[in-house]
């Protein structure tokens, strides 16, 4: 399993699509994370400051359409999916849960009506 953090409203904007971040087109792929301790690190690190509801799309690797690649030193911890993530793959979604001052973790999303 790998794991893609983005904001809900960016996921959900066209849930009928494979889903395509500004990253795969500036730089060729989706950034993801290995493990959930790098997704918290991640999210405390880069998405401090963005609002709203902040999702970790949890990805069998195994359906993705697009291939995965593990480069450089980092690899192992920062896979990139060299195209759109299909949302068939999709294992399940947590929602990153922020607290103040504290640090963020991982919980089971419920999506809202």
């Amino acid at each position: 399993m790998i794991f893609h953090i983005v904001p809900l409203s960016d996921w959900t904007a066209e849930p009928d699509l494979p889903y395509a971040p500004s990253s795969l087109e500036s730089q060729g792929f989706v950034h993801c994370s290995a493990d959930p301790e790098t997704v918290l690190a991640i999210a405390g690190t880069h998405y401090r400051e963005t609002p709203g509801t902040l999702l970790a799309v949890e990805l069998d690797e195994s359906a993705l359409t697009s291939e995965v690649r593990r480069e450089g030193e980092s690899g192992d911890r920062y896979p990139h999916v060299h195209g759109p993530l299909n949302r068939d793959a999709v294992s399940r979604v947590w929602q990153v849960v922020r607290t103040p001052g504290g640090p963020a973790e991982l919980a089971p999303w419920q999506p809202g009506p």
